[in-house]
């Protein structure tokens, strides 16, 4: 079985190819901005390079967050696009997820956020952003993301072994709204000639 996975919510670019859950293909690039431009190159090269097409991919995992607003919008986007038009299963894997994978011993997920904040999902919580402080007081050693191949690794893997039964549509994980909001004023009234 080939799964594609991808990863663009923080910092970076990331993707891998599983034949079997071997990786065959993989690349990782920092970068604070431009995922929307490098991300289907990119892909395209790990496809190459393992020597398989689209058509050849039985399953995609992409990360979606939290993280980076835009960043997860255009992974998400890909994954969508691609599942529909190639008629293959996506797999939306959380970047929490991805931090727990393979790992037994007890601690507390956190990922990256705005201005020294931490966003985290404690058992049983809904995902939160918080301070340093707060996700501390949980009492859990704090495991933070792997670098970017391994966590798009660990997105390819549990997409990989996912139950995709009924399995809804990849959608992002966002814990705070964006940033950039539409403008309150009402829109200008446009005039039209009759004449």
């Amino acid at each position: 079985m080939l799964t594609l996975g991808f990863d663009t919510s923080g910092p970076h670019c990331a993707a891998v190819l599983l034949r079997d859950g071997a990786v065959v293909a993989s690349a990782a690039d920092d970068m604070g901005h431009g995922q929307a431009e490098h991300l289907v190159p990119m892909l395209e090269r790990i496809l190459a390079e393992a020597n398989v097409g689209w058509a050849d991919l039985d399953r995609i995992g992409v990360g979606i967050g939290p993280g980076n607003f835009t960043g997860i919008r255009i992974a998400v986007a890909t994954a969508r696009g691609l599942a529909l038009a190639l008629e293959r299963p996506a797999v939306g894997v959380s970047s929490f997820r991805a931090i727990e994978h393979g790992r037994a011993e007890p601690h507390l997920a956190v990922v990256p956020g705005p201005r020294d904040q931490r966003y985290i999902a404690p058992p049983g919580e809904p995902p939160s952003l918080v301070t340093l402080a707060e996700a501390q007081a949980h009492g859990l050693p704090l495991r933070e993301p792997p670098p970017p191949a391994q966590l798009v690794e660990a997105i390819a893997r549990i997409a990989a072994a996912a139950d995709v039964t009924d399995l809804p549509p990849p959608a992002p994980l966002y814990v705070k709204p964006a940033d950039a909001a539409p403008p309150r004023d009402p829109a200008p009234r446009i005039l039209q000639d009759d004449a």
